[in-house]
């Protein structure tokens, strides 16, 4: 459906799911912390009164009083809250720094990354570590669990979950609840499929981890990949 179709109230969000929040006004923005407006204003249109009283700053309506926003027509308490609410996170927001992403140098630090979630378990899982192009963590996930082999581990989730990470490397690891660092044969296969795999999508495997309580095996430190 067309957003010129749909109620006013529900046009904000609307676009913003079609053209991402950066396309959003000051006003619609607003418009979608309140959820609507009142009988004579859209969300939107209501946004516009609030916003024109401070002047177009965020700063000076965060200064406002929750009974402040309550003089407006169709700001209720809870609507009040919720504006006042978004505006304290704003603020809170731009008091932090960008926590920094942790660089991975060395297998070391890959194993003690994946430490905490690969050390205890008394079932196979896998793993993925998605990296930029300076080594560092964008994010990881598991992928599977309950034993390693290529019908479980599934290369297209594996190369989408990297490609919505805008990842530029990965690191792949599983554990061995029995201890035993040797890789198993389906363990080798699996890597130089992926390994392939990433080639074609200019996403490199940099390392496989097999991780038990105690310790670990990197492929690429064994040159194994």
């Amino acid at each position: 459906m067309s957003i010129k179709f749909l109620a006013e109230d529900d046009r904000p969000r609307e676009k913003f799911l079609l053209k991402g929040k950066n396309s959003l006004s000051d006003a619609e923005l607003l418009a979608i912390i309140m959820g609507s407006g009142n009988r004579e204003d859209s969300a939107v249109e209501l946004g516009r009164k609030i916003l024109s009283s401070v002047g177009n700053n965020w700063h000076n309506l965060s200064l406002l009083q929750i009974s402040d926003l309550m003089k407006f027509k169709g700001i209720g308490e809870a609507k009040a809250i919720s504006i006042a609410t978004a505006l304290e996170i704003g603020r809170r927001r731009a008091a932090q720094e960008v926590p920094e992403k942790i660089q991975i140098t060395t297998s070391l630090e890959s194993y003690k990354v994946l430490l905490p979630y690969l050390s205890d378990l008394q079932t196979e899982e896998f793993w993925t570590v998605y990296l930029n192009q300076n080594n560092r963590i964008l994010g990881k996930s598991k992928l599977s669990s309950g034993g390693i082999n290529q019908s479980v581990v599934d290369l297209r989730i594996l190369f989408k979950n990297a490609l919505e990470h805008l990842a530029t490397g990965i690191i792949i690891a599983h554990n061995h609840p029995s201890g035993n660092l040797k890789p198993s044969s389906e363990d080798l296969k699996i890597t130089k499929q992926i390994a392939e795999a990433g080639k074609i999508l200019n996403i490199q495997l940099l390392d496989h981890l097999i991780i038990t309580q105690n310790s670990y095996l990197s492929f690429a430190d064994e040159n194994l990949l």
